[in-house]
């Protein structure tokens, strides 16, 4: 079982097999459920304890949820025997997405969730988090997994662990699922308002809304998804959607029906795509027929006018989780379905919530006493997140803050800003296009979407924008011209074969140190020639751990299992021009790897990956 902050995963198929679509999950892993829940329930009463005196036992409120893997049901069962004989009060909410669940936590004590996210289907796993919405930090899982690791020592086997399971009693607890997860519900659609608006409940979150109902009457936008069988398939997203003004449709709505692979990257954004072009061509349809049916010449050319102009349409496909949600759009000038790439969605939330969080702060401080002091804009972000976002946060004056990979870290560096004085409306994963838009700690394909309604709608922010950038401001823009204005990068997608290696080096610091050694010997002789085709000049290493980043570090291996990357300058610029990248994944078996290059070179981008991917066979042949 792979333990990070992120979320304890493994296999839990009672087969072991990652595509084992049974329900079954084993005595082990049954066992392994049912410690967790007890370990993280002990380590919340004694956090409870110390912080409200030992006076004050209070039993623990704790939310329980699942995704709709096939196995969910049964570990769901062993963590609540274990927080049931821990006398928690155990809130039980059967299915919900990661989001809805996080919201809903802000009212009680924690969160357990029972998920392994974009994992194939077989593989499950748990989530501990507390009443900030957000998964536990480092230290704090740490904690916690020292907790697991003496109980699994402490035990003789499955076998022991199950027969104390047995002596709980869940009836209760299981009674009460259909009323909490409809108060579930209630709150992540009023905390889904507060994330979108920016702005606490009352009349001007109201005027928000109506603003953008009718906006939306004018220029009308359809979303399309395909839940593929996921958590969302019970979450608020059909209703919200169609009271905020846009309309909705969708295809395998079904819960736990998943039918194809589960994490939202190209390959399998195709069967949305489909979707979204199936959905454009029955717009077209019933528009050329309103055109025909319409007699007098005159009104007829007025219809036309009215009703043949696109409207926008925008597909999402979350994880089983519900937590991610990468995007495709009817592309108007090309006529066709196109899949935005991870890199693309992030960067287009990042302007749409800058632009709006800056016309924010310019009201309030048109109401605001002069010597009142506006916080500088920042994004948090993590260490493979394309530079394309240094030059969108330049243009809103924001300050950009890297994290090592990973949901947790990105959050825990977003609350240490927060703290230091910068206001951070949004922050993620561009590596995955996970978009956190504040006050939400968790990634939201909701938040997404409607970052991309919100630059399509309200003008001043494409007006703020445009002007920084010193475009021409159109008034009649479409997600096109929007794609079209952002900083070009050419950034290898998380998911590509090539961006994802086997490495035998058990130990990264060892990995990395060697990787050193094959690298400055090899930029020294001309790093194959790429140092004098693309006139690099000089280099400098930087390092991720946690919520922690060292620019110009002078030995590799410091970062540990942390992230590296190393920064290309060309021209004897002091702006970086590209960045290799690396990192062992926390919750897969896996070792990543990523080039990120300024333009359109493909080729630049390929040439740099391949010399990266060459240099680590070197460093894990050296161990």
């Amino acid at each position: 079982m792979i333990l990070s902050a992120s979320g304890w995963r493994k296999v839990f198929a009672q087969s072991g097999i990652e595509s084992d679509t049974t329900t079954k999950i084993g005595n082990d892993n049954k066992a392994l459920s049912f410690l967790a829940a007890e370990s993280f329930l002990e380590w919340l009463k004694a956090r409870k304890t110390e912080s409200v005196g030992k006076a004050k036992k209070a039993a623990p409120k704790i939310v329980v949820a699942t995704d709709t893997r096939p196995t969910g049901k049964e570990a769901a069962n062993y963590v609540l025997r274990a927080l049931a004989l821990g006398k928690a009060k155990t809130i039980w909410v059967g299915v919900a997405a990661a989001p809805e669940i996080m919201a809903f936590a802000k009212d009680f004590d924690a969160f357990v969730y029972i998920s392994a996210s974009h994992n194939p289907i077989g593989h499950n796993g748990i989530k501990f988090g507390l009443d900030d919405g957000g998964v536990l930090n480092g230290s704090q899982n740490l904690e916690v997994r020292k907790i697991f690791e003496r109980k699994l020592q402490e035990t003789t086997g499955a076998a022991q662990v199950l027969a104390r399971a047995k002596e709980a009693d869940i009836k209760k607890i299981v009674a009460q699922k259909a009323a909490n997860k409809k108060a579930a519900l209630a709150s992540y659609k009023a905390f889904s308002r507060r994330v979108i608006s920016g702005l606490e409940k009352g009349k001007s979150q109201d005027a928000f809304f109506d603003n953008l109902k009718d906006e939306l009457k004018k220029n009308k936008i359809t979303v399309c998804a395909d839940f593929n069988g996921s958590a969302r398939t019970l979450c608020i997203d059909k209703k919200f959607f169609a009271q905020c003004g846009t309309a909705f449709k969708a295809i395998n709505d079904k819960a736990g029906e998943i039918v194809h692979e589960i994490i939202p990257e190209p390959e399998n954004l195709v069967h949305v795509a489909r979707f979204v072009k199936s959905v454009a061509s029955e717009s077209k349809a019933k528009k050329a027929a309103t055109v025909t049916e319409t007699s007098n010449k005159a009104k007829k050319a007025a219809a036309a006018s009215k009703v043949c102009k696109p409207q926008t349409i925008i597909g999402y496909m979350p994880d089983c989780d519900g937590d991610r949600g990468n995007i495709v759009y009817y592309s108007k000038k090309e006529g066709k379905a196109k899949i935005l790439k991870a890199q693309e969605v992030f960067a287009l939330s990042v302007l749409s919530e800058l632009a709006c969080a800056a016309l924010r702060q310019k009201a309030a401080e048109k109401k605001a006493p002069s010597s009142k002091k506006i916080a500088r804009l920042a994004v948090a972000v993590n260490c493979p997140t394309s530079m394309r976002i240094e030059e969108i946060a330049a243009a809103f004056g924001a300050k950009v803050f890297r994290a090592e990979v990973g949901e947790a870290n990105v959050v825990n560096l977003a609350r240490e800003k927060r703290a230091a004085g910068f206001e951070v409306p949004i922050l993620g994963e561009g590596s995955n296009g996970g978009t956190i838009t504040y006050p939400a700690c968790v990634r939201d394909p909701l938040n997404t979407v409607f970052a991309l309604i919100k630059i399509l709608t309200i003008k001043e922010a494409w007006a703020l924008w445009t002007k920084a950038r010193g475009l021409p401001f159109n008034e009649n823009y479409s997600l096109d011209d929007i794609l079209d204005s952002l900083p070009k990068y050419t950034t290898t997608g998380v998911s590509e074969s090539r961006a994802i290696l086997k490495i035998k080096t058990a130990d990264h610091a060892v990995l990395k140190k060697n990787f050193q050694k094959a690298f400055e010997r090899s930029f020294k002789d001309g790093a194959d020639g790429l140092v004098k085709k693309h006139n690099i000049t000089s280099w400098k290493a930087s390092l991720t751990n946690g919520t922690k980043e060292k620019l110009g570090a002078t030995d590799f291996s410091k970062s540990k299992k942390g992230g590296l990357k190393i920064l290309f300058f060309e021209n004897n610029s002091k702006k970086p021009s590209s960045f290799i990248w690396m990192r062992g994944s926390g919750t897969e078996p896996v070792f990543r790897i990523m080039c990120d290059v300024k333009g359109t070179d493909a080729k630049k981008e390929r040439e740099l990956l391949a010399w990266e991917t060459k240099m680590l066979a070197q460093a894990d042949k050296m161990r």
